[in-house]
């Protein structure tokens, strides 16, 4: 059975929310795990997000109807053949469990929460049905933590996580004759790194989803992770990389010692050195031979670089 945490920083539930980047090791090898298992070909078979209207559940919709409807949107959007989701309410730790059986049946149960407050219905079941998806790929990580942050970097690079994003937020409450402010988020990934992923989906797919956000806390935390993914791109031996990082850059090349991210060697055909792809984070390895555009043998993103 995989569960889903959730975090309230105010109230019930958790304990404050985590705020930065924590997890970001974790979040590439996530990235870099999902490309290989998948190619990059069958990544951008997810180049269209679930659009909003698909994952509304207006509180006029039956209830049990609805929440049908979205999980059939989620399978349908993750391909997931011969799939029903057979979804249930209860009160539980978790906001949502599902069991991985051979199906073709998958029983979900959803916090009982969800049956009043309705907003983030499809987030929690874009999660639960990625944990299916997963498990039919026999893909994984070590590990219960690593396990769910994987999940959740897949559902969100893959085309639902701008739903996980946007169930950050703060809400007024009202606590005897006070009014405060609680903050409450789903999922593993504090919220800058979902946007940090968002990010890497944006600038694989030239897509912006900031229009979609309902809570403006999620655009400040999409903005924050963009800004995040922005680092990568200026990161030596890339081309955009800043002075500071090219000085370390030679000073390290000629040492042959290793960098932020990159690594030296040499053979007798001369100096080469390894590095992440600032996309996908498959490591590469090229001659040091100055301004080269290469192409990433895993996710196809073509790179400028100073060797």
């Amino acid at each position: 059975m995989a569960g889903y945490a959730e975090e309230t920083e105010q109230g019930t539930g958790g304990g404050p929310i985590v705020h930065g980047f924590p997890h970001l090791d974790t979040v590439r090898t996530a990235l870099a795990a999902l490309h290989r298992r998948l190619s990059g070909d069958g990544v951008r078979r997810f180049a269209a997000s679930v659009h909003p209207e698909l994952a509304a559940f207006p509180a006029e919709e039956d209830l049990y109807l609805g929440v049908q409807r979205v999980a059939k949107v989620m399978v349908q959007h993750f391909r997931l053949p011969d799939a029903r989701m057979v979804v249930s309410f209860r009160d539980m730790v978790h906001a949502g469990n599902v069991e991985l059986a051979a199906g073709p049946e998958y029983f979900i149960e959803l916090h009982a929460r969800f049956k009043a407050d309705r907003r983030d219905v499809a987030a929690a079941l874009a999660h639960e049905v990625m944990h299916v998806y997963l498990h039919r790929l026999g893909l994984s990580l070590p590990g219960t933590r690593d396990n769910e942050i994987l999940t959740d970097t897949a559902a969100t690079y893959l085309g639902a996580g701008w739903l996980l994003l946007d169930a950050y937020r703060e809400d007024a409450a009202v606590v005897g004759d006070r009014v405060t402010r609680a903050a409450y988020k789903l999922g593993y990934l504090t919220p800058e790194e979902f946007g940090y992923v968002l990010a890497k989906r944006g600038a694989a797919f030239a897509e912006d989803p900031e229009p979609w956000f309902r809570s403006p806390q999620a655009v400040d935390a999409y903005r924050a992770g963009r800004d995040r993914h922005i680092e990568d791109l200026r990161a030596a031996p890339l081309a955009a990389a800043g002075w500071t990082a090219r000085r370390r850059y030679t000073r390290d090349r000629r040492a042959l010692a290793s960098g932020p991210g990159y690594a030296f060697s040499s053979d007798p055909s001369g100096v080469k050195v390894s590095f992440p792809c600032p996309h996908c984070f498959q490591r590469l390895r090229l001659p040091c031979r100055g301004r080269v555009r290469a192409r990433c043998t895993l996710c196809g993103a073509e790179l400028a670089l100073d060797t």
